[in-house]
């Protein structure tokens, strides 16, 4: 059970962070639009605010923990980047992202998100699948 632990209190973090954006300032959760918004002007400091806050969680980890946590990518960095650019892509044809639809659309008990986050799912099931497949 202690393996899950992080994952639970980091569920449970983001699950109080969106309740607590939408409750105090009415705004949705979602990191593609707060990004976008912070590179647009708009609201500045609040979407700044929150973009830090995500920016700090390694060092926050690392000072809680004694170091910063283990990842690994196993591909090459000109694939990390066209891969990030298509989900760029994704979120701004699917009107959000999997924090904005996932987390809290589904809260809200919004249809639209409802498909966004069943289409994200099959999405990343057919992919791992064929990835499987293809080694």
């Amino acid at each position: 059970m202690t393996a899950y632990l992080p994952s639970l209190l980091g569920g449970m973090m983001l699950g109080a962070s969106a309740v607590l954006l939408l409750v105090l300032n009415g705004r949705i959760a979602g990191i593609s639009g707060i990004v976008g918004r912070l590179l647009g002007g708009t609201h500045p400091a609040a979407n700044g605010v929150f973009v830090a806050g995500l920016a700090s969680g390694p060092f926050l980890y690392r000072a809680a923990f004694g170091s910063f946590p283990s990842v690994t990518v196993a591909a090459s960095w000109p694939l990390v980047l066209a891969c990030g650019l298509l989900v760029g892509i994704g979120t701004r044809m699917g009107s959000g992202c999997t924090s904005g639809h996932g987390i809290v659309g589904l809260a809200r008990f919004s249809k639209r998100s409802l498909v966004a986050t069943a289409t994200f799912l099959a999405a990343g099931i057919a992919a791992a699948t064929a990835m499987e497949l293809l080694r």
